[in-house]
């Protein structure tokens, strides 16, 4: 008897959970109890922040190969000249500053020769290219007008969080102006591949071509990111957008109404992502994080306090958990700001403060071509260092000489020297810079026998070259 009564006792409480959950949830889930409630619309926000999303149409000519090229008889007739055709594309745009500066996506821009853009009353204009950044696929165009532009302003504090709702603007297959509602799907995507500094919002507002460039925005009327990519297979929506965060939009348009160059900040250390078993191994909760795997001498993580094996959570307070995350913080900053790195140490959390600098050496090196009488001959090559490395898609911490182009029936193309091919030593001088080369050069001049070492595709090869 004692065990029936303590079975019912547990049911009635169980029933008394149940009936209390259920309350709750009918209470959540209320009628609308008047007529401004069920009038509830996205009609305000949209007033306020369409009329700064525009159209961008972009033009350009492309020479197309003859169809008769090749051919004496019909080339007799026809000829074999290219003919151009013009080719042009469509995507959108915000106004960003009451002046007429226009953030868009570069790939909507790229090799235009003429650009148009068109507001959302109708009205047409030319425009200028300002600045235009394919590392991070945004561009920043200026028009001129006779009156202030509405413009978006950013949400700079990224304080977006996954569910918010979202409303992307643009004009999707050039049909006009559109607005798609949805969700934050996710935050800090980093594995899109679409651009270097990948680190996305992702929506599930129907994003199409012809959004590109156009605004994403929360429910207070803020530019949150430019749309930019979707992730379909038909080449429609399925709910899978991207967009740039507005931290990196607005870096961006700063350094275009600067007149600056775009020169990213370089941490100066290089990162290695930490695994399941390198969690369990330093004893981790969970993978989180990057592992300071080297650092670059007298560079900004140095300088800080950062050391080889301390394990970077987070910058400026927003948690990161690879390199590419810590990338895109560090250039949303300005160069001479200070970041905030937290870093794990010894199971100790601790703060630095990196001073945000340019990578030494420089983003546009000069190939030279090499001459005289050596296996090098016809070869073109260009001294690495991290700025010229990070431009071009490099290990920034890769020192040396490389090979960039070698002439067609050089003696250089004789030896089979290639485009990537890193000089590391000759005759037994190490090589790591142009000085290197040339005083290497200056030792085996004259001579029959070349002993070279170089680094292809990361293996090491070791030849005697005989002249």
């Amino acid at each position: 008897m004692l065990g029936l009564a303590a079975t019912a006792c547990a049911q009635e409480d169980v029933d008394t959970l149940q009936d209390r959950a259920s309350d709750s949830f009918h209470e959540e889930r209320a009628v609308p109890e008047n007529r401004t409630e069920m009038q509830l619309s996205f009609a305000p926000i949209v007033r306020e922040a369409a009329p700064a999303v525009v159209n961008v149409y972009s033009r350009r000519v492309v020479a197309q190969r003859s169809p008769f090229a090749g051919d004496p008889f019909f080339e007799r007739f026809f000829g074999s000249q290219p003919q151009q055709r013009d080719v042009g594309s469509l995507g959108s745009g915000v106004i960003v500053d009451p002046s007429g500066v226009i953030v868009t996506n570069n790939h909507v821009v790229e090799g235009a020769q003429e650009l148009r853009v068109v507001l959302a009353d109708r009205r047409e204009f030319d425009a200028e290219l300002l600045l235009a950044d394919e590392r991070t696929d945004l561009a920043v165009l200026q028009i001129q007008a006779d009156e202030t532009l509405p413009v978006l302003s950013y949400n700079e504090a990224g304080d977006s969080e996954v569910g918010d709702l979202v409303l992307a603007i643009g004009n999707p297959f050039g049909v006009g102006q559109t607005v798609t509602s949805g969700i934050v799907s996710a935050l800090a995507r980093t594995e899109v591949g679409i651009s270097d500094y990948s680190f996305f919002i992702q929506t599930d507002a129907a994003v199409n071509p012809g959004n590109s460039g156009g605004a994403l925005v929360n429910m207070n009327g803020e530019l949150i990111g430019i749309n930019t990519a979707i992730f379909s297979r038909s080449g429609g929506s399925i709910g899978i957008g991207f967009a740039i965060p507005a931290e990196m939009v607005s870096s961006v348009v700063n350094a275009a109404l600067n007149g600056e160059d775009l020169i990213r900040p370089w941490l100066g250390a290089k990162l290695q992502p930490v695994t399941s078993e390198l969690a369990q191994s330093l004893g981790l909760d969970r993978p989180r994080g990057a592992i300071v795997a080297d650092l670059w001498p007298d560079g900004a993580a140095e300088e800080a306090g950062l050391e080889r094996g301390d394990i970077i959570v987070a910058v400026d307070g927003v948690e990161v958990n690879n390199e590419t995350g810590i990338r895109f913080r560090f250039a949303t900053h300005a160069l001479g700001d200070l970041a905030r790195v937290e870093v794990l140490r010894d199971g100790e959390t601790r703060e630095f403060e990196v001073e945000s600098r340019p990578a030494p050496g420089n983003t546009t090196a000069e190939p030279r071509t090499v001459g005289g009488r050596n296996p090098f001959q016809g070869a073109r090559i260009v001294e690495l260092s991290p700025a010229f490395n990070e431009a071009n898609g490099i290990d920034p911490f890769m020192d040396g000489v490389m090979i960039v182009a070698v002439g067609r029936r050089s003696v250089a193309d004789y030896y089979g020297f290639q485009a990537g091919d890193r000089i590391v030593t000759i005759a037994g001088i190490e090589v790591d810079d142009f000085a290197d080369f040339e005083n290497a050069m200056a030792d085996q001049d004259n001579a029959r026998e070349w002993p070279i070492e170089i680094i292809r595709r990361g293996e090491r090869h070791s030849r005697v070259l005989r002249l």
